[in-house]
């Protein structure tokens, strides 16, 4: 019997596919859908219109960071057998691990919000159809293609999303001037212009979001679930770093890729981005309709791919409050997927402002975060939790200044927006 089946519960049986196209590339492009999300896109669109190649850093520094919050996730989920949400059940206090879970749940309608949201404008966008009506359709297809489609096909969709995400903003990138060492500078020396923290705090919680936490340390376990041996932990364990490391990579030059775009063509002409809509309808004189139908398509295929997986983290999250595997046939994982797609749709109903809905939602997820963040680090640096594979105690530190690092931007932000 493999480790993992001893480590995890039968009863409720985890039913994640292998993905075939790699050998060890997989489970972090699943978490990469998730900060390339409509939410990312409006606060890039916004931090590169408004502040040019500034903010550029807060891409970078974001994606160093989680780079090691979801290394460090991962591994709890490959040597406990247990998602984050599950582990925080069974060995952290009641009164601190479960409130975090449901603050970790609310995240995640936050971030369905945002997810559902920008299908919507893109189907706005393509067809005319109304922000509502368009809301349904994308809720909708997405409902469908998570209780009905395989994880070993829908994984190999998503991954297919990401790429052509990302050839697009190549594509739009080829058609424009950029300034690269002013961009260069404005990705690794930071600066808070004056009015930028709360982007700058949108574009983190885009980034690092609470919810591909729990993901990641549920979606780590599809891969080589037959672990035989110590070895083959410590193997499982090298290659998810790659897995990470190379899935990450991809979100940061995907992400950087929409400021640089924002910055050449709306900062360098004057033009504040107030809607996506209106940025692809400002991109068509300035770079051409193929240009405007690409943005159009790309956001599509990000708010589609991305609220799967917020729905996945959204039911792992809940199933976990009942000490369960996330199961999409089991009764707390559809509720939990279900109640967070629901509960966003029923906001959008009553949203004035589409696009400030998106900066908020990606604010809120910045909130939340060192909540999440506290929480994972007092389990992976447990003994009685990893065993053998405790956090060193360098790493330990290292992640208790990033959640602390967080926790004074959080501090900063309110009291601007108190002043």
């Amino acid at each position: 019997m493999s480790i993992l089946k001893e480590l995890k519960r039968s009863d409720h049986p985890r039913v994640l596919g292998a993905i075939d196209i790699f050998k060890y590339i997989g489970p972090g492009l699943l978490v990469t859908v998730g900060f390339i999300d409509p939410g990312n896109w409006a606060s890039n669109f916004a931090a590169g219109s408004d502040f040019g190649y500034s903010l550029l850093w807060v891409v970078t520094l974001s994606t160093i960071m989680l780079i090691i919050l979801q290394h460090n996730v991962a591994h709890l989920g490959i040597v406990t057998g247990l998602c984050l949400s599950e582990a925080a059940v069974k060995y952290s206090p009641k009164w601190l691990g479960r409130p975090i879970i449901v603050s970790g749940f609310l995240a995640s309608i936050s971030t369905s919000l945002a997810e559902i949201l920008g299908g919507a404008i893109a189907l706005q966008m393509l067809f005319g159809i109304s922000i509502p009506n368009g809301a349904l359709l994308t809720t909708a297809a997405v409902l469908i293609m998570l209780f009905t489609n395989s994880y070993k096909r829908m994984e190999k969709a998503i991954i297919g999303f990401v790429s052509m995400i990302g050839l697009a903003f190549l594509y739009e990138l080829i058609l424009v001037d950029i300034p690269w060492e002013t961009a260069l500078k404005g990705a690794f020396i930071p600066s808070v212009p004056q009015g930028s923290l709360m982007i700058v705090m949108s574009v983190l919680g885009a980034v690092v979001m609470p919810h591909n936490l729990f993901l990641h340390s549920e979606i780590v376990q599809s891969r080589e679930i037959y672990l035989k041996g110590e070895e083959r932990i410590k193997k499982m364990l090298k290659y998810e770093f790659v897995d990470t490391l190379f899935s990450m990579i991809i979100g940061w030059a995907i992400n950087s890729a929409m400021i640089l775009l924002a910055a050449s063509t709306f900062f360098a002409h004057g033009e504040h981005v107030s809607e996506l809509a209106q940025a692809q309808a400002m991109l068509t004189p300035l770079l051409g309709n193929n240009a405007a139908n690409i943005f159009a398509i790309a956001l599509l295929l990000a708010g589609i791919s991305s609220t799967i997986t917020s729905g996945m983290a959204a039911g792992s999250i809940f199933a976990g409050l009942f000490n369960e595997a996330y199961n999409v046939k089991d009764a707390h994982s559809i509720i939990g997927i279900v109640l967070s797609l629901g509960i966003a749709l029923l906001v959008i109903f009553f949203l004035g402002d589409p696009f400030k809905g998106l900066i908020v939602s990606q604010m809120v997820l910045s909130i939340q975060l060192p909540f999440t963040v506290f929480l994972q680090v007092s389990l992976t640096s447990s003994k009685r939790v990893m065993g053998r594979y405790v956090n060193r105690k360098s790493t330990t530190t290292l992640l208790y200044f990033l959640a602390a690092l967080v926790s004074g931007l959080n501090i900063w932000l309110l009291i601007e927006l108190i002043k």
